[in-house]
């Protein structure tokens, strides 16, 4: 029996899927899979919040497809051997998948499409998680691009991204000897204590739930968008986890941002666009950087002289206890919601590798585990602008002044009073601003000497 495979991954949509139609297109029985690879070589494993976010949104598509005929098979390991085992249970001639852009994932999908053609088994990728692909992004001189501005002049000078494709009405029938396995079995959620309750009330994963942030940003918070960096403000789209999980596309984003808009809606379209494109940018880097996690883009910091620091100091940065209003009010909103809003988290980035000196790897990890749209690029690629290592870095010797960004942006304290009870406001800092300031500047200095 012949048919079709189609392996999702960061792409769990039904409209605007290329895999997906391609499968569609290509006929007989249709296999939609998604396999939870914790196994292979380079594959980073997920993050609780990440981990929470799949549970709900594997739920949503399955019963999207069950809907139009169809179902979710569920697989975990390997991926090479997962989907060489799927072929042969199933019969099927054809394997479709979007692309992934980290250098172990392009390896990894490589080699599985490698041994597919040998086995006489079709085998493609299409583009559909950035707008433009990395390696179609250069300089005149054939190099990626390190600074953001230019990059985005030249994504502004390519073709207009595709049209993003129709939700399909109708799928072929599910493969009838498909086993699959029982996604609570998976284990994706928290045992006790359950911490996921700030989540769940502020978040709904799936397609539909992305349609429905679109929607909301759209009526309620783009023509407002110039206040995105008061964190009090209803300006920011809530839609990097969507963007993080595949539940909608920067297609649809990006063609509904050109659409019918209310002439302030329109006025604001393009600011929202530069922040999109910088979702690109740091996939841009994330192509030509590998391992962006763990290695420093700008090797001269491989010399910096970061401190040794105690858990109790951490926990007092993750849990929001260090005495600076803003960056435990961020802090504390991350915790309850798996989010933070974006000029906060510039802040107390900063905050742990300039006042704290610590390692920027180690605050990474943290937002890895509890930001629900934590992805191989962004997390890691945003964490080295900060820290002043990576592609057109903030120069390490910018250090936000916590104090002076609430007066700026939460002036009536607003959001630090959400998320700080009035009797734990303003106890004694763990540091004095202006003296971690002169010592992470010195520490600057001595990595140049060095």
């Amino acid at each position: 029996m012949s048919g079709t495979i189609v392996w999702l991954r960061d792409d769990l949509r039904l409209a605007d899927n290329p895999a997906l139609r391609a499968g569609i297109d290509h006929g007989g029985p249709l296999t939609v899979v998604y396999v939870l690879d914790e196994e292979s070589d380079g594959v980073r494993t997920l993050g609780a919040a990440t981990r929470w976010w799949l549970h709900g949104s594997l739920t949503s598509l399955d019963t999207d497809l069950h809907q139009r005929g169809s179902g979710l098979t569920l697989r975990r390991g390997q991926a090479a051997t997962v989907i060489a085992d799927l072929v042969e249970e199933t019969g099927a001639d054809a394997v479709y998948w979007n692309r992934r852009y980290s250098q172990q994932e392009r390896d990894l999908d490589a080699g599985i499409k490698q041994s597919l053609h040998d086995d006489g088994v079709e085998a493609h990728s299409f583009a559909a998680n950035l707008l433009w692909e990395p390696w179609t992004v250069r300089t005149g001189q054939g190099e990626p691009y390190k600074v953001f501005t230019p990059f985005w002049r030249a994504c502004q000078a390519m073709p207009e991204p595709r049209h993003p494709l129709p939700k399909p009405r109708e799928l072929p029938d599910r493969h009838p000897h498909t086993a699959t396995d029982a996604l609570d079995d998976w284990g994706l959620l928290p045992s006790a204590p359950d911490w996921a309750g700030g989540l769940r009330d502020e978040w709904t994963p799936g397609e539909a739930g992305a349609a429905e942030r679109l929607r909301h940003f759209i009526a309620n918070g783009l023509e407002d968008y110039d206040q995105r960096d008061q964190p009090s403000a209803d300006a920011a789209s809530g839609l990097s986890p969507h963007l993080r999980w595949g539940e909608i596309s920067p297609y649809q984003v990006w063609h509904r941002m050109h659409g019918d808009l209310e002439p302030e809606q329109r006025k604001q379209a393009p600011a929202f666009l530069r922040q999109l494109a910088w979702r690109e940018f740091n996939w841009n880097e994330r192509f030509h950087s590998d391992p962006l996690e763990t290695t420093n883009v700008r090797r001269e910091f491989d010399a910096f002289p970061w401190r040794e620091v105690s858990e109790d100091e951490l926990d007092r940065w993750r849990y929001g206890t260090t005495g600076i209003d803003l960056v435990d009010a961020g802090m504390r909103e991350l915790w309850a919601t798996g989010t933070m809003h974006n000029r906060v988290r510039l802040v107390t980035a900063s905050f742990l590798v300039k006042n704290m000196l610590v390692d920027w790897r180690i605050g990474e990890q943290w937002f890895w585990d509890t930001l629900v749209d934590a992805d191989t690029a962004n997390n890691p690629a945003n964490w080295q602008w900060v820290a002043g290592t990576g592609f057109d870095a903030a120069p390490y010797f910018r250090v936000f002044n916590p104090d002076l960004q609430a007066q700026k942006f939460d002036g009536h304290r607003a959001y630090i009073e959400q998320w700080i009870p009035a009797d734990e406001l303003r106890p004694d800092p763990m540091v004095d601003l202006k003296e971690s300031r002169r010592r992470a500047l010195d520490a600057y200095d001595q990595m140049r000497r060095s």
